[in-house]
């Protein structure tokens, strides 16, 4: 039998023992961002620390952060064969609202293949695979063919705040030639893809203040500035009527799509109709000259994501607003520092202020690009194992989200990041109804052994 087919029968012998096992995991409410919830996180991860050593890991521990810990384990034995960093989360978005679930968010329930549960796929689920995987390796070939650290943090979805310093501080711990994470998807059902880039964030609130206080619109319109329209009229300076982001610099150190990257994105046959049916619109729209991928995955964004100031309420209030504000959230692609577009948007707001009021801007948190060449052989031949598995072309995609941490893996232990994910767009992660399709369990777990194993070909040398 091949190694693939031995991972299939052991997979497949015991499938419903690890189904069990992760629905005990999922049990577990595990919110990082409700203080309420953090002696769950401790009992999440508590077990995923029992996990690692059920799975023959050494030097597991639970690790202290600034906030909530992190779970660490090792297997090093394989000696002059590459050493992966797997990297996942155990904590969950929060289950609001929660009559919206056709099922407890908490208590897992399979329906036509899909298990239904929070952190299902995003990350638990995935997280829980790569453990599986190495209990299989250790079960069939009683030792691993690479080396192996875990490190599963427990703020993935309130931002990593905690996990930079951690990577700084434990440098040395973390060392290795190559990282694996899986928290990110396929390109479609039945289509595996290797993401190898993701766009940075930054943002900004924008908050206009007036006079000091609501005017009567009567008495005092048209002679004092409305802070609403104020607002709008440096909203509106943002972005001319194609999209195209009119800030001075803005673009400056835009990383170019590379003629090799446009011809992979035209090669995946992507049909403009099925994002117009999924999202019901009639017409898409963004900058000129890209394709809807281009623009999504590979050019950045200035998007206003709410406003707020005046009369809201039933009726009419026939008043000058005082105050005003926005909330703008940038995307960010390759080459584009975070801190420098917020000072480019900074001069901009101050240039466009209209009279009569004043503006102050307050920044979020922020978080770098990342981009790895897809023809890194790490990326190559995680490539060949999703194609072994599911038996079509690994799809090569950017991601048009943001994963903080991944830029600081990258600035920080400077080694090669693999994101190789098994979830669906369409699974609801963050929203009601999260589930994981179990078919991309089940081939993902086979994806994974069979990647672990081939890595056993290349020397770290080779992955450098």
């Amino acid at each position: 039998m091949t190694n693939l087919q031995q991972l299939d029968a052991y997979f497949t012998a015991h499938r419903e023992r690890h189904l069990e096992e992760l629905n005990e995991l999922l049990r577990i409410p595990s919110i990082s961002a409700l203080s309420e919830h953090k002696e769950d996180m401790a009992t999440a991860a508590n077990w995923l620390a029992q996990a690692l050593k059920d799975v023959q890991m050494e030097n597991v521990a639970i690790l202290p952060t600034a906030g909530h810990p992190v779970v660490y384990g090792e297997w090093l034995h394989a000696e002059g064969k590459p050493t992966v960093l797997f990297y996942g989360h155990y904590d969950v978005q929060p289950v609001d609202p929660v009559n919206l679930w056709d099922s407890a968010p908490f208590e897992p329930t399979i329906r036509d293949n899909k298990l239904y549960a929070r952190g299902a796929s995003d990350d638990k689920g995935q997280v829980f695979m790569h453990i599986k995987t190495i209990e299989a390796l250790f079960a069939l070939h009683k030792e691993l063919p690479i080396n192996i650290k875990f490190l599963i943090e427990g703020e993935e979805e309130i931002g990593s705040p905690s996990l930079t310093a951690f990577i700084e501080d434990n440098k040395e711990k973390l060392n290795s030639d190559l990282i694996v994470i899986s928290d990110t998807g396929l390109y479609g059902p039945g289509k595996p893809a290797i993401c190898y880039g993701l766009r940075g964030l930054t943002g900004v609130e924008i908050n206009v203040r007036g006079a000091k206080g609501d005017l009567h619109s009567g008495l005092y319109g048209g002679g004092v500035q409305n802070a609403i329209h104020a607002l709008t009229e440096v909203l509106a300076s943002f972005r001319d009527e194609h999209g195209t982001i009119q800030v001075e610099g803005f673009y400056d150190d835009v990383l170019p799509l590379a003629d090799e990257e446009r011809a992979a994105y035209a090669a995946l046959n992507f049909d403009e109709n099925d994002i117009k049916e999924e999202v019901g619109v009639n017409e898409l729209f963004g900058e000129q000259g890209y394709s809807y991928l281009e623009q999504t995955w590979a050019r950045p964004t200035l998007e206003i994501n709410g406003v707020f100031g005046g009369f809201a309420g039933e009726g009419i209030k026939t008043v000058l607003p005082a105050e005003a504000g926005a909330k703008i959230s940038c995307r960010l692609v390759p080459n584009q520092d975070p801190e420098k577009i917020v000072a480019l948007l900074r001069t901009h707001i101050e240039k466009h202020k209209p009279v009569g009021v004043d503006i102050t801007i307050t920044e979020f948190d922020k978080g770098q690009p990342y981009l790895t060449p897809f023809d890194h052989p790490a990326i190559q031949l995680a490539s060949k194992s999703y194609e072994h598995v599911y038996q079509v072309p690994t799809a090569f995609i950017r991601g048009g989200g943001s994963i903080p941490i991944v830029a600081s893996f990258d600035q920080i232990l400077q080694v090669p990041v693999v994101l190789m994910g098994f979830g669906l767009s369409s699974e609801n992660f963050h929203a009601p109804n999260e589930h994981f399709h179990l078919e991309n369990f089940d081939k993902g777990l086979r994806v994974i052994g069979d990647y672990y194993t081939a890595l056993n070909q290349l020397t770290p040398e080779e992955l450098k």
